[in-house]
Parts: C-alpha cells; sequence; structure tokens
C-alpha cells in the first residue's frame, strides 16, 4: 500500500484539473499527484423513456468526505489520506456531475439540471454521500467504496416518491494509488448507471400512477 498519512498531517493541496499529472506544491516542495477519474455512464436500453423534468441538487457529505483529499480506511476504525495525491474536485462535485452528464447522454428524459438553474422540474433528486474511500476491509487489496442515499422528491407536494441506499465496492488490481484510482472510475460508473436507471423506473412509475389517478377522476 502506498503509505498513507494522518488525517492531521496533510500534504498542501493542488487543484489543477489533470489526470495522474505530478506538480509541485507550494511551501515544502512536496510533489503531488493530482487524479481526474473519467466517467461515462452508458445508457442501459432497459431504462425508459420519461417525459418529465428532473432537477438534481448538489449532493451533501461530511466534510471528511467532501473533500479533495484521498481517504483510505486501512482498519475499520481508521481513515487516513494518500500522501502526496489528491482528486482534482471534491467527492461531492465528481459525483454531481457524473450524474447530470449520465441523464443528459442518456436521451431518456425531456430535460435535466442543476437544482441552482432555477428548472421547473416535475422531481428533484438529493443525495447524501457517505463513503467514498479506499476500503481494505480486512484484505490486502483495497476497493474503491461508494456509499450514498437517494430521494427522489416530488416537486411540487415536496413528497418523497422513494429513497434507497447505494453501496459499490469495486476492488482495484493492486495496491498502488493509480490502480486504486482507477478502481474509483468503476465505482462511480457503476453507482451512478444504477441511480440513474433507478430514478427513471421510479418516477416514471409515479408519474405513471398519478396519470391514472387524474383520468379516473380520483
Amino acid at each position: 500500500m502506498k503509505r498513507a498519512q494522518s488525517i492531521k498531517l496533510l500534504a498542501p493541496l493542488c487543484l489543477l484539473v489533470l489526470s495522474g499529472c505530478s506538480v509541485l506544491a507550494g511551501g515544502d516542495r512536496q510533489s503531488t499527484t493530482i487524479y481526474a477519474p473519467q466517467v461515462r455512464v452508458a445508457a442501459d436500453p432497459a431504462w425508459p423513456q420519461v417525459n418529465w423534468q428532473l432537477s438534481i441538487a448538489k449532493p451533501s457529505a461530511a466534510r471528511l468526505v467532501d473533500s479533495p483529499r484521498i481517504n483510505v480506511r486501512p482498519t475499520p476504525g481508521e481513515l487516513e489520506v494518500y500522501r502526496g495525491a489528491t482528486w482534482s474536485q471534491p467527492a461531492t462535485d465528481m459525483l454531481e456531475d457524473t450524474l447530470l452528464r449520465g441523464f443528459e447522454d442518456s436521451g431518456r428524459i425531456s430535460a435535466v439540471a442543476r437544482i441552482a438553474t432555477g428548472i421547473r422540474s416535475d422531481y428533484k433528486l438529493t443525495t447524501d454521500l457517505r463513503r467514498f474511500e479506499s476500503d481494505y476491509r480486512g484484505g490486502d487489496l483495497p476497493a474503491a467504496t461508494i456509499e450514498l442515499n437517494a430521494k427522489l422528491i416530488h416537486s411540487i407536494d415536496q413528497r418523497v416518491v422513494a429513497s434507497r441506499t447505494f453501496l459499490i465496492a469495486e476492488p482495484a488490481s493492486s495496491a498502488e494509488l493509480p490502480n486504486v484510482a482507477h478502481a474509483f472510475e468503476g465505482a462511480l460508473d457503476k453507482v451512478a448507471s444504477e441511480l440513474i436507471g433507478w430514478t427513471l423506473v421510479t418516477g416514471q412509475q409515479d408519474a405513471a400512477q398519478a396519470g391514472g389517478l387524474k383520468s379516473s377522476g380520483k
């Protein structure tokens, strides 16, 4: 395992949007490698075509999770960070960007946008990112672990249509950090794919049910 450093002893972070590019951090002249996972979610043919609009709220997370630092859990009770490495952006931004691009590229939804744009959406998707870490799970090799809870909310009456927790653990091919970062690409792709599919199916079921109630006069 690449040597991890305690959260209290952090190297200076340099946020450049570069993939695996070493830069010289100021101050202590420590070389820092920046990783920028590139994820493009492929649309599943089973996903329904929907005619409603969706707004995506910025994901929430605890401070230790919502950070550009690359967290690693060597044992269940420890949380450290990889020394000399960082993500190009905080975990919540990576998740939000991946989801937005995945919905847009799917071609399955009328309109989707960040909630800050003020779009008049039919549904709102909120997420709470609980884990975004490399977890050894008592073994010799870590797994890129992403856990989040998602809620699909009806925009007009603020009704929670459905809620679900997603957990993906993508094993790394080795303990070397480049391979760990690659495993995060796989984990982010899988969790985003599951979440997008769940949102489309769940929202369409709710919209169909609401349409049925209206047509029956109830």
